[in-house]
């Protein structure tokens, strides 16, 4: 990564993080589908939900200059063309079933990987790029419009009703050797929105707005270092469906009696997490105002060490969270970059300091670190802290994403262009804002 000078503006700043990041999603990619990849391991399968965050990518860098429109439009195109044709079959080795995808499948030939699930939530994520490249790409030219069309076969296919399985909620996923998982996206609040917002949308396969509204009405409120918020540990959860739904200013029934947003509740999510490590209180090293971000990364372990006196347990990859845990002492600073948006006084201090004081950028190329822990004991003597040696596609998409929302605001903008997402945002409730604006 290019040396950002200490005197550089915080648009500077931002614009070398964005430009870097957004190489993981021209290198990481098989050309022949599409396909990109889960992180930059040797051997990695591709994930989904990376590839919907690098169609969702591509348009930013068609924006800033990062890609030419014709270069994004036949990378799009490639892995749009994949998924079409792709095999939808109960057999081990399709690439998907009732238009849902297997989270993890082979980057040279597309089929099932790592005998993973088929996933409704990474399909979600996946969807939400599909919908971002069919907004955009508006032309009258054959390929753009072959993206839209392609875009709306994709979507319209999907089976959220039989995802339900016969139940009030969407199951996580399922398995030709033993069909449904048992977890469901049925209480407490997480990531889930974009997936919801998307199922009640469906112009095929809609689910009722009743599940919607009995899922949050398990969301938990809770105050945590004199913030009101509505909880969740980890930090990408008051993330991952703001990175397309632009919840500023709207709000559903819950948001109306708690009287607060689903974007002031991210505000506040990441005010949280900042506190917590500043009072820091199983004494880990280096937390504070401007080292913090706890979230699902890459972690040192699984291991267990003494450190200092105190025994310490470490995680690999693990969605860590806070106040509750589990905290090992590994800190996230692309979780810091994707709260942008929310919190910019903050998470600008805390990307500097990042950059100036921990050097992030000297381990190698596509940007900032996954994550890394200070306290974890290293035998190597030429660094005194553990890094990640990896870039995740689910780390590096919201760097560059949420850069940009706060920038210009070019995704959100994309989705609310969609009349699928404004359809579900109103089946779910949602009113006031900029959806006020559209018309019905």
């Amino acid at each position: 990564m290019q040396k950002i000078n200490p005197q550089s503006t915080d648009t500077e700043m931002m614009d070398l993080l964005q430009r870097e990041t957004f190489g993981y999603f021209l290198k990481e990619v098989n050309g022949h589908t599409g396909l990109i990849a889960d992180k930059s391991q040797p051997g990695s399968p591709s994930s989904i939900a990376a590839v919907g965050m690098g169609l969702s990518c591509y348009i930013v860098g068609i924006e800033r200059g990062y890609i030419s429109r014709d270069e994004a439009i036949k990378r799009t195109l490639t892995v749009l063309k994949f998924f079409h044709t792709s095999h939808q079959g109960i057999e081990v080795d399709a690439t998907g079933y009732k238009g849902f995808y297997y989270h993890f499948l082979d980057m040279q030939t597309g089929k099932r990987a790592l005998n993973s699930e088929l996933s409704t939530i990474d399909t979600a994520i996946l969807l939400a790029g599909v919908l971002t490249a069919r907004n955009y790409f508006s032309g009258e030219n054959k390929s753009e419009t072959e993206i839209r069309s392609i875009a709306d076969e994709l979507y319209a296919r999907v089976d959220w009703k039989w995802a339900l399985n016969g139940r009030d909620s969407v199951a996580h996923g399922w398995k030709p050797e033993s069909g449904f998982l048992r977890f469901r996206w049925d209480e407490k609040y997480s990531e889930a929105h974009i997936m919801y917002i998307l199922a009640l949308g469906s112009p095929t396969f809609p689910i009722n707005p009743s599940i919607y509204k009995k899922w949050i009405s398990t969301f938990e409120f809770k105050k945590l270092y004199g913030i009101e918020h509505i909880y969740a540990g980890p930090l990408f959860i008051h993330q991952m469906s703001h990175i397309w739904l632009d919840f500023n200013g709207i709000g559903d029934e819950l948001n109306k009696k708690i009287g607060v947003d689903y974007f002031e509740n991210s505000r506040r999510a990441t005010l949280v997490q900042q506190r917590y490590a500043i009072e820091n209180p199983l004494g880990f090293a280096h937390y504070g105002e401007n080292c913090w971000g706890f979230t699902a990364s890459d972690g040192p372990g699984p291991s267990k060490r003494i450190v200092n006196g105190v025994p310490r347990k470490f995680f690999d990859y693990r969605a860590r969270g806070i106040p509750f845990g589990p905290d090992d002492g590994t800190i996230a600073p692309w979780a810091v970059a994707a709260s942008l948006p929310f919190a910019p006084e903050v998470v600008l201090r805390t990307i500097r300091h990042a950059i100036e004081r921990h050097d992030f950028e000297k381990h190698g190329k596509y940007g900032f670190d996954a994550s890394f822990n200070p306290t974890f004991p290293v035998k190597d003597t030429h660094q005194s802290v553990w890094f990640s040696p990896w870039k995740f596609g689910l780390n590096q998409g919201p760097i560059i994403l949420m850069i940009e929302n706060y920038k210009s605001g070019l995704i959100w903008n994309q989705m609310k262009k969609s009349h699928p997402i404004i359809k579900g945002l109103r089946l779910a409730s949602f009113t006031g804002g900029w959806l006020n604006a559209k018309s019905s």
